[in-house]
């Protein structure tokens, strides 16, 4: 017959139980502490390769990229105080003043692009603004999406979205996109001719008809897009900022 565990042996279990929960918190906690010390490490040996390479930082876009990477590595936000990376850099100002500029150049094209500028179209749009000198020609995608982190400030009004490959559409008008839109704009966006029509969204995001229908009636109510309904097969959507030939448009506009 087999014997049945005592209660003496049940205790034991549970004591056994309960040191090892103690021990494993003492270690997680232990890890935290380590991990925390690590990290400060990290931010002062961060701050003071800032201050040795300051010049190269201020003048230099594409170190001043590899700096925000770094930065981003560990979790540090150069802009996150006034006593930031970039405010001990007398790179605070430039951020600040490349932000109004986006500001400038979005709602002055708004009527244009429905509010709705690609990054690389933006950049260009803030070079043309900027001047010819060669200072105000260096500036990189990176940093306009780091000055476009202060204006959230204003709300919704000026977003940043992430599309497919690598893209970025700036949203420079009240209210936030819904899922259905960025879809729509992540389809647009991966075509050549910047635009969508209700079959393919049927086809490829897999949408039955009623809410490709209404998706694209929301859009084209909110401005966003423009209808071409003398297109052979169907009605057309089209997107400003992703028309063809917007980045040679971009430079002359």
């Amino acid at each position: 017959m087999r014997r049945r565990v005592g209660l003496g042996a049940i205790q034991q279990q549970k004591l056994a139980a309960e040191k090892y929960k103690d021990k494993g918190s003492d270690l997680q906690e232990s890890q935290l502490e380590q991990m925390t010390k690590q990290m400060e490490v990290f931010r002062i040996k961060l701050e003071e390769f800032a201050m040795k390479h300051k010049e190269d930082i201020r003048k230099n876009s594409q170190f001043r990229r590899q700096f925000q990477e770094m930065c981003a590595a560990i979790g540090v936000d150069p802009l996150a105080t006034g006593k930031g990376f970039w405010s001990v850099l007398g790179m605070g100002d430039f951020y600040y003043e490349l932000g109004v500029q986006v500001v400038e150049v979005c709602l002055a094209a708004n009527h244009k692009t429905g509010g709705l500028m690609e990054l690389n179209e933006l950049r260009r749009r803030l070079i043309a603004a900027r001047g010819q000198s060669a200072v105000h020609q260096e500036i990189t995608k990176e940093d306009i999406l780091m000055a476009a982190k202060k204006l959230t400030i204003f709300g919704n009004g000026f977003v940043v979205h992430k599309l497919d490959k690598g893209k970025y559409i700036v949203q420079s008008i009240p209210g936030e996109l819904s899922m259905e839109e960025t879809n729509i704009l992540n389809a647009a966006s991966n075509t050549e001719q910047g635009c969508v029509t209700q079959s393919q969204l049927m086809r490829d995001l897999n949408w039955t008809d009623y809410r490709a229908r209404q998706s694209l009636d929301k859009v084209l109510g909110e401005g966003l897009c423009w209808i071409d309904k003398q297109a052979e097969d169907e009605p057309a959507y089209w997107f400003p900022s992703l028309f063809p030939g917007r980045n040679a448009q971009a430079a002359t506009s």
